[in-house]
């Protein structure tokens, strides 16, 4: 079930930096919002600077207030408190605007970022998707997008509040007693030094909990994608062993980060307590000397709480340049990731479209490494004419349907539509003027409405109506509990096989494309339904060039032009009774099915 697993990124355990065009890039994500982000770090200075000043107000208390005589000293008090107070609503506003528009301008480059990134998936052709998981494409674009979000709010306001303070406190801790504070900044290096070391500890127990976690989103979709799979094997204890392995895997990589915080955090406190224990034991010789005063002891020790807190916001921006780098880096990585099949320069736009189909000596394969679909292959469909490819498994026809809409481009050849090479069309238009209908049906989440609608948002109910007569779908969804209006589950699991398949066929006709392509369009009908499917679509291939593909051959005997593919080429083509009178590979399959 599961496909060769994607090796996530692991972060390195040095300091991270955004290389010069990266951190270009990342700072165009602030263009639309840097007023917020004028405004944000505004609020920042001003928060620093309140918290500065409110240990200058408690020291002003102690040593000049209480010393003068009461009613003067009620009078400064009076001052104090409201200027004290104007700081409180000047610190809580700003607070609050730090909070909610800082986090807000966050949250709205995360959804630039995703937005951006969901646009270029959907631009990745389909070899794109042949090599990716979705588990780790769905991480990529959650978990570590959120972690670009926090770096994006907290960083430039974070490092805004621990400069200020930082060197406010520092500044200040001088004037009140330089001894006091070489004895502060005797701590600080190794501090510092402890605080980088448990740091790294968390970043990397936090990559490895990141990879576990797409590891676990992986088997998830995989599992339950194809659940029906795994019940009809009663696989149902494997899968949960497989997935108890990776749940394993990340608590194990959980219980690393547990640890490494929990050093962190008691580390930071108890060097926090030791700097406390060593300025009240200095600070107290300092004032039994007389070159203290009590009052500029708690000044000190305030502002000790200040600088701390200053480190500590370092210590948390490095985290969260680790986390938001690793984060922005594999963004970067996927969007660098140029689309395989892109429009050239000169592209052309395909209008007044005829439907003549052509492929001339085309080779291809769908890796490098692997054996070709198709070699030197040759084939001219008319304009409005209705072909069918047969032949077994294998021969290359899905293949050749995908070349057509350039789903892939070939190896050597070329592909051309009316004319003119499929690499030379703008590829909005060329696709937009041919209809696919796979095998595999997928239904999105919806009403039955929107999923046929799908084909062409613009057309009125009646169309949809009536692509869904044409399709032999409209008596059972009339049946269902709100007709055309009733909610589909993902997928369309509440429909059968056959229904799904006749709802893909209105959703087609709906489009009306000039080109239709059937890939076993018509597999899962029973009987009844085929024939009704079949006349539907033998009426349309009368306006539009048809290609079917089908293993079920009484679903083109009418078919103008019948081409037999095997993996060495076309065997032989003509209509349903040419190909029998032949004898050939046609006629081996049909009786071989006859025996069925």
């Amino acid at each position: 079930m599961q496909g060769t697993s994607q090796t996530p990124a692991r972060q390195s355990h040095h300091t991270p930096r955004f290389p010069d065009d990266r951190l270009r890039l990342f700072t165009s994500y602030y263009r639309p919002y840097r007023a917020v982000l004028a405004l944000d770090l505004l609020c920042a200075v001003l928060v620093s600077a309140a918290t500065l000043i409110f240990p200058l107000c408690a020291g002003y208390l102690t040593q000049t207030v209480l010393n003068r005589p009461p009613a003067e000293a009620l009078r400064l008090l009076g001052w104090l408190g409201a200027f004290m107070l104007l700081l409180l609503v000047v610190q809580a506003v700003c607070n609050n605007v730090v909070d909610y528009q800082g986090h807000l301008m966050g949250t709205r480059m995360e959804h630039d970022m995703r937005r951006d990134l969901f646009a270029h998936l959907q631009r990745q052709p389909f070899s794109f998707y042949d090599r990716q998981r979705t588990g780790q494409l769905m991480s990529r674009i959650t978990n570590d997008l959120f972690a670009v979000g926090e770096l994006a709010h907290h960083g430039p306001e974070d490092l805004t509040v621990a400069v200020l303070k930082f060197l406010g406190a520092f500044l200040i801790l001088l004037t009140v007693n330089a001894g006091l504070t070489l004895i502060v900044f005797c701590f600080l290096p190794v501090m510092v030094a402890y605080a980088m070391y448990a740091s790294r500890r968390m970043n990397t127990a936090l990559a490895e909990s990141r990879a576990r976690i797409a590891d676990i989103n992986v088997q998830v979709e995989d599992t339950l994608s194809g659940i029906r799979v795994v019940q009809s094997f009663t696989n149902e204890a494997a899968e949960q062993q497989r997935f108890d392995l990776q749940n394993r895997r990340f608590v194990d990589s959980r219980r690393a980060g547990h640890w490494s915080e929990a050093l962190f955090s008691q580390g930071m406190t108890a060097f926090t307590q030791l700097m406390t224990v060593a300025l009240l034991v200095f600070g107290g010789v300092a004032i039994v000397h007389a070159r203290l005063e009590p009052g500029q002891l708690v000044t000190y020790l305030l502002y000790l709480g200040a600088l701390i807190d200053s480190v500590q916001r370092f210590i948390n921006i490095a985290r969260l340049l680790q986390e938001g780098v690793t984060g922005f880096d594999r963004f970067v990585e996927l969007m660098q990731v140029a689309p395989a099949l892109q429009d050239r320069p000169d592209a052309t736009e395909l209008v007044r479209v005829r439907g003549e189909v052509e492929f001339r000596n085309v080779t291809f394969r769908y890796r490098p490494d692997s054996a070709p679909v198709l070699t030197h292959f040759d084939l001219h469909i008319r304009a409005g004419e209705f072909v069918a490819l047969v032949g077994p498994s294998g021969a290359g026809k899905s293949t050749v349907c995908a070349l057509i809409p350039r789903f892939y481009d070939p190896e050597e050849g070329q592909v051309l539509v009316d004319g003119v090479p499929v690499q030379q069309l703008q590829l909005q238009s060329l696709r937009r003027h041919i209809g696919v209908v796979q095998q595999e049906v997928y239904l999105f989440a919806g009403t039955v409405m929107d999923n046929i609608r799908y084909g062409n948002l613009d057309v009125p109910e009646s169309q949809v109506i009536e692509a869904a007569r044409l399709a032999g779908a409209h008596d059972f969804i009339e049946a269902l509990p709100q007709g055309y209006h009733t909610e589909l589950g993902q997928r369309g699991i509440t429909l059968s096989g056959g229904q799904k398949q006749r709802l893909s066929l209105a959703r087609v006709l709906v489009k009306d494309p000039p080109i239709l392509i059937l890939d076993e369009a018509t597999s899962a009908l029973d009987n009844e339904s085929e024939q009704a499917v079949q006349h539907a679509l033998e009426h349309l291939a009368r306006h539009r060039t048809t290609l079917v593909i089908a293993h079920r051959l009484s679903t083109v005997r009418n078919a103008q032009r019948i081409v037999v593919l095997t993996p060495d080429g076309i065997a032989e083509q003509g209509t349903h009774d040419e190909l029998m009178r032949a004898g050939g590979v046609y006629a081996h399959l049909q009786a071989t099915q006859l025996r069925l």
